[in-house]
C-alpha cells in the first residue's frame, strides 16, 4: 500500500478498507453506485464495508443533474443520515463528482470516501477535490471544492471497464504528460497502446495532478494548466451530449479538445510546428476522431463563453509553451476556436484518406 496524503493505491483493497474501518467509525454509511458499478464492482468490495444501504442511480454523464441529486439527499433524508454518517462513492467520475457534491452538501457535509473503478477517474476525477453537476448543459457548473477522506485506488477495475472508456480514460494519462512531463510523452507515444503499463502511468498522473493541487487547491493559477484541452474539449462534449448517436464519451471530447488546444499553443504560445504536428498524429492515430460538421461549430463556440476559467467576457485558455510545459490565462476568441476546429477537421479528414 503505497499512501499519498489521503490517497491509497492498493494491492489489496478489501485489506485496505478493513484497516480504514477499524480506525473510523460511523453512524451509518451509505454507498452510491450506478447499474454498471453495481454489477461489476460493488461485489468486488462489498464484504469489506460494514453494514450499509445502496443508492443506486442511472449511469451516464447525462444523469449528472439536480433531478439525481434530489434522489440522493431523499435516499439519505429518509433513512436518516446523520452528521456523523459517511457516503462511499463507488463509480467513475460521474460518481466521483456527484455523489462527493451531494455529501458535501448534505446537512453541511458529511465525510465521504471515493473508490474510483474507471481509468478516467482513478488519474483526475478523484483527484484535487472538485466536485459539482451540469446545468442547464453546462458541464460542471454547479458544485464546491471538499476532497474526500480517503481516495481507494486498485488498478484491478480496470478488467470491469469497456476498452472504449479504458482508452477515455488515458486521454487524461496524455494530456498530463502534455503539460508537465514532456519526457513521458516521448516514452508513450513510442509504446503500443496494449503494451502500456497503466497501472503505473495512474501513478505518475495522480502524482503529477496532485502536486499542482497541492500548489493551488482552488484553481486560481496554476492548477488551471490541469484544464488544458477542456475548454474546446468540454464544449465539445457539452454539445453532442443529447444529440441521438454523436454522444462522445469524455476523453473522446477532451482528445479533440488538445488537438485544437495545441494549434492554437502555435499561434499564443510558444509550441513548435513539430510539437503540435507529433501531438496531433498520436492523437489522431490512437482515437481516430470523428470530424465536426460545419453546421455545429457556431453552437459548440458559444458553450465556451460558459467556461469556468472565463474572465468577463473574455475566454481563458490554458495552452503549452512547449510539449511538457504549460501556461495559463491566455486570451483566445471565437475566430481562433473556429480556425482550431478547421485545424482538427483538416487533419482528421487527411488521416480517413
Amino acid at each position: 500500500m503505497l499512501k499519498q496524503n489521503n490517497i491509497i493505491f492498493c494491492q489489496d483493497i478489501n485489506k485496505d478498507l478493513t484497516a480504514f474501518f477499524s480506525e473510523n467509525g460511523y453512524s451509518k454509511i451509505a454507498v452510491l453506485m450506478d447499474n454498471h458499478t453495481k454489477k461489476y464492482c460493488y461485489p468486488i468490495v462489498k464484504k469489506a464495508i460494514p453494514t450499509h444501504i445502496l443508492i443506486e442511480i442511472k449511469s451516464g454523464e447525462e444523469h449528472k443533474n439536480l433531478d439525481t441529486c434530489q434522489h440522493i439527499w431523499n435516499e439519505l433524508t429518509i433513512n436518516a443520515f446523520d452528521r456523523k454518517s459517511l457516503f462511499i462513492n463507488i463509480g467513475g467520475g460521474v460518481i466521483g463528482d456527484m455523489g462527493g457534491f451531494c455529501a458535501a452538501t448534505y446537512k453541511r457535509g458529511i465525510d465521504f470516501i471515493n473508490i474510483p473503478t474507471t481509468l478516467l477517474a482513478q488519474v483526475d476525477a478523484s483527484i484535487g477535490g472538485k466536485l459539482g453537476i451540469d446545468f442547464q448543459n453546462f458541464k460542471n457548473h454547479i458544485g464546491v471544492f471538499q476532497n474526500p477522506l480517503r481516495v481507494f485506488l486498485d488498478d484491478g477495475f480496470f478488467a470491469t471497464l469497456d476498452p472504449a472508456e479504458l482508452k477515455s480514460g488515458y486521454a487524461e494519462v496524455i494530456k498530463h504528460c502534455l503539460i508537465r512531463d514532456g519526457k513521458k510523452f516521448q516514452e508513450i507515444i513510442k509504446t503500443p497502446y496494449d503494451k502500456l503499463d497503466l497501472s503505473a502511468l495512474t501513478q505518475h498522473s495522480v502524482a503529477i495532478k496532485e502536486n499542482v493541487v497541492l500548489e493551488d487547491p482552488t484553481e486560481k493559477g496554476l492548477r488551471k494548466i490541469l484544464n488544458f484541452g477542456h475548454t474546446i474539449g468540454h464544449a465539445i462534449e457539452s454539445y453532442y451530449l443529447e444529440k441521438p448517436g454523436k454522444k462522445l464519451l469524455h476523453g473522446e471530447a477532451i482528445a479533440v479538445g488538445m488537438i485544437c488546444e495545441s494549434f492554437l499553443s502555435t499561434k499564443k504560445s510558444t509550441l513548435s510546428e513539430q510539437d503540435l504536428e507529433q501531438v496531433t498524429e498520436y492523437i489522431l492515430r490512437l482515437y481516430g476522431c470523428q470530424m465536426i460538421p460545419e453546421g455545429d461549430v457556431k453552437e459548440i463556440i458559444a458553450l465556451t463563453s460558459q467556461d469556468k476559467k472565463n474572465e468577463g467576457d473574455k475566454i481563458k485558455c490554458s495552452l503549452l509553451n512547449r510539449i511538457g510545459d504549460c501556461a495559463f490565462n491566455i486570451e483566445i476568441d471565437h475566430h481562433d476556436i473556429e480556425a482550431s476546429i478547421e485545424y482538427f477537421n483538416t487533419n482528421s479528414k487527411n488521416q480517413i484518406k
